[in-house]
């Protein structure tokens, strides 16, 4: 892989199961490769490929279900596909689920502690920027809270404190900033600005158009599980809302 390049995905695919009921049949096992299919399995994505260069935005574009999140967990490497492959030039610092690493008895100076520490972060530098995360998350007041007393605001805000300290060259972002209030999104957006402006590489995945021309110059638009378009923000969005406008 190309020096430049951040996240090269080639022939990517995975496959779900709709349920866990389906079972095969006598015909089925001695039929052909379309007959040996397993009842109720479809393939999320299939078929994807595109390259993302280093200090890009990139925003996904899709309805629901149509395989965005699925393609940021691939991404991420909390999924790992069935077929094809994502290579990774670095380190990623993803903020897909506001629950995920954090633990709900412990409190929130351990959970900081523990969840920036699997991230990678040595407990010298986590100690540094200890003051400056809590500081970031406004939650200077409920330090030594548990978790699980945390508002779903207050776990947003913790999330994105602790991902966003991290030194990954990568930064993968869902939709979980829709949770938060509108003054400390803002505050997380001018976050994102200013990791873009070092040249981070910024993987977006959102239903807010806004945002998307925000931070975003290029698109990738997944439609039944396929990469329909990979182009200019503005002309993904344009085909996005064309094929979905109202009739």
């Amino acid at each position: 892989m190309a020096d430049d390049i951040a996240i090269s995905v080639r022939d990517l695919g995975v496959l779900f199961r709709r349920n866990r009921r389906g079972r095969r049949n006598i015909k089925d096992l001695f039929g052909g490769a379309a007959r040996r299919a397993r009842p109720n399995e479809f393939w999320a994505l299939r078929h994807v490929s595109f390259d993302v260069t280093q200090g890009e935005a990139i925003g996904v574009v899709g309805r629901n279900g149509q395989g965005k999140s699925t393609l940021l967990k691939l991404v991420a490497g909390v999924l790992l596909p069935d077929e094809g492959e994502v290579v990774i030039n670095g380190g990623v610092a993803p903020l897909i689920e506001i629950t995920g690493g954090f633990v709900n008895d412990l409190t929130v100076r351990e959970n900081v502690r523990l969840t920036a520490g699997l991230h990678g972060m040595p407990k010298a530098e986590i100690a540094r920027r200890f003051d400056d995360i809590i500081g970031f998350a406004e939650l200077e007041d409920f330090v030594d809270t548990p978790y699980k007393h945390l508002s779903s605001g207050m776990k947003v805000r913790l999330a994105f404190s602790v991902v966003s300290q991290l030194e990954e060259p990568i930064l993968l972002v869902d939709e979980v900033l829709a949770v938060g209030d509108k003054a400390f999104r803002e505050k997380c957006y001018r976050r994102i600005d200013e990791l873009l402006a070092e040249g981070r590489t910024l993987f977006f995945v959102s239903h807010n158009e806004k945002d998307l021309r925000r931070f975003c110059t290029r698109g990738l638009y997944l439609d039944k599980g396929a990469l329909k378009l990979d182009g200019s923000i503005g002309d993904v969005l344009d085909a996005y809302n064309a094929d979905y406008a109202p009739r």
